[in-house]
């Protein structure tokens, strides 16, 4: 599925039978300019799918702040000019996504920021908890995070629910027959477990819903035998805003955070008609 179409199923959703109040009020053929402003400071996203939006329907786009860039409150990120209807009819699914889109790489440039501040080799990452990725993942990166898988075809991900039914060692051996280029992670909630997956060859442990202090234990026994510099540590679960500092100063490699996508708070993002053109 390409971008485009993938937007339209979002257009497509708001108005099914097109724009009526539009239609109704605004005559046939008038142009007009308008401008897609900025109501707050954050990190602007979503400036490539809106300018798609509007494009397929003849609109003339100018982009004004590009995606990623920071931006503050009253600045123009796009200027428009196009058949009034089709602005209009554009509009909202526009905003929503650059809303969305937006307030996912603001979160993510503030927590990566404060990760970075304390320990720069840590990167911030997002999880598979959205039925939006195709957005949201790209706003995870605009952000300056790491998408983490995008779908469940990407890489290897042995969770709880797995080993119910198939023993660790087991797991890990039947992935990486499967495949040599998937990368092979396990979700571990135990120090026994996370030393068995390294052993195992896991390239990826996930140290699931552990304190600060049981991520530490679990760490320094990696190093006593040997095993931490082969494999990378995921640290998730109970991380939030307010205690991701606290998990950023352990020798961990990526704190993922489910929060990033499915606690979204939208960015305000406003358009404006200029007038007739």
């Amino acid at each position: 599925m390409t971008t485009i179409t993938y937007l339209l199923g979002f257009l497509e959703e708001d108005a099914p039978f097109g724009d009526v109040t539009s239609e109704a009020v605004i005559p046939e053929g008038i142009k007009a300019k308008a401008v897609i402003i900025a109501k707050q400071e954050g990190v602007i996203a979503g400036v490539e799918e809106a300018k798609a939006l509007f494009e397929h329907f003849g609109v003339d786009v100018d982009v004004k702040k590009l995606d990623g860039e920071e931006v503050k409150r009253g600045d123009v990120v796009l200027e428009l000019v196009g058949n009034a209807r089709s602005i209009l009819l554009v509009e909202r699914t526009a905003l929503n996504v650059m809303g969305r889109m937006s307030g996912i790489a603001t979160e993510v440039r503030r927590l990566a920021e404060k990760v970075k501040a304390v320990n720069p080799k840590v990167r911030v990452a997002g999880t598979r908890k959205t039925l939006l990725k195709p957005i949201d993942k790209r706003a995870i990166l605009l952000g300056g995070g790491e998408p983490h898988r995008f779908s469940l075809s990407d890489a290897m991900l042995i969770k709880d629910n797995h080993l119910a039914l198939v023993p660790l060692e087991e797991a890990i051996r039947r992935a990486r027959a499967f495949s040599v280029y998937k990368v092979v992670e396990v979700e571990v909630e135990s120090l026994e477990d996370a030393i068995r997956a390294v052993r195992a060859g896991a390239d990826v442990v996930m140290l699931d819903n552990m304190t600060p202090g049981e991520i530490t234990e679990t760490i320094e026994a990696l190093k006593r035998e040997g095993l931490r510099d082969r494999v990378k540590i995921e640290v998730s679960g109970g991380i939030t805003p307010e205690n991701i500092e606290e998990y950023a100063k352990l020798d961990i490699d990526v704190i993922s955070l489910g929060y990033l996508t499915h606690s979204v708070k939208n960015f305000d993002v406003s358009l404006e008609i200029i007038g007739k053109v």
